[in-house]
């Protein structure tokens, strides 16, 4: 196998989807390029190019309100799994294991293994830091993308006030507008949604070889178990 192949194969994973990402980026920024300019020309305004439409506040808050909310989903998720249990899920872990886990679970400290990364290995702060990284990251991703909807949201809101001729908000009043709230908590339900339902439908469905799903045969109250 040539080492370009292998590589397609050890991230094909990652690859696609990341692919798939742009894709559908791209195809956001068009559809919603027709759409701003359809409003523009309703309101007898002159539409913007594509390029210029890219540097609105009116696609950037499109895109971010999207990606704080699918971030929210991972922080949460991966921080919530530590303490909650799904009885028969593969979502979640083993009845019996809530919580942080034993070191030599794992397999931190004296317990880490000559393969393991080098702050598993390590005490005190960095360990401790290391052994939760990853949602830290999330929760970061999530509150920066927040961040920038509701700047960008304030910025677009703003745009179509002055149009309409009405005075402009603040972004600290912005933060308390229906328009702020009404994007936020629609993506949040939606994602809050698909992870419920992900872990219920997981105890009695079915989806042979990924590793999201029981084995085919397993009974409906093995919990934490994973196919291949």
């Amino acid at each position: 196998m040539t080492r370009a192949r292998r590589f397609l194969r050890d991230n094909g994973l990652t690859l696609v989807f990341g692919a798939g990402f742009v894709l559908t980026l791209a195809g956001q920024a068009i559809a919603g390029h027709a759409d701003f300019n359809n409003h523009l020309i309703a309101e007898q305004l002159r539409p913007v190019s594509f390029g210029g439409y890219l540097l609105t506040s009116d696609f950037a808050v499109d895109v971010t309100e999207n990606w704080q909310s699918e971030y929210l989903q991972f922080f949460l998720y991966i921080f919530g799994t530590v303490w909650l249990l799904q009885r028969g899920s593969p979502e979640s872990k083993e009845l019996g294991k809530a919580g942080l886990e034993a070191d030599k679970d794992q397999k931190v400290g004296p317990y880490a293994k000559a393969d393991s990364p080098r702050w598993a290995a390590a005490g005190g702060a960095r360990q401790a830091w290391y052994s939760r990284s990853l949602g830290i990251l999330m929760c970061t991703l999530f509150l920066f993308s927040w961040l920038a909807q509701s700047v960008t949201g304030a910025a677009a809101y703003n745009e179509e006030h002055l149009r309409e001729l009405q005075a402009p908000i603040s972004w600290l009043q912005y933060l308390g507008a229906a328009d702020f709230w009404n994007r936020t908590l629609q993506n949040w339900q939606s994602e809050l949604l698909a992870v419920g339902s992900m872990a219920i439908f997981s105890v009695y469905l079915r989806q042979r070889g990924s590793p999201e799903s029981k084995p085919v045969g397993s009974a409906h109250d093995s919990t934490g178990v994973e196919g291949g």
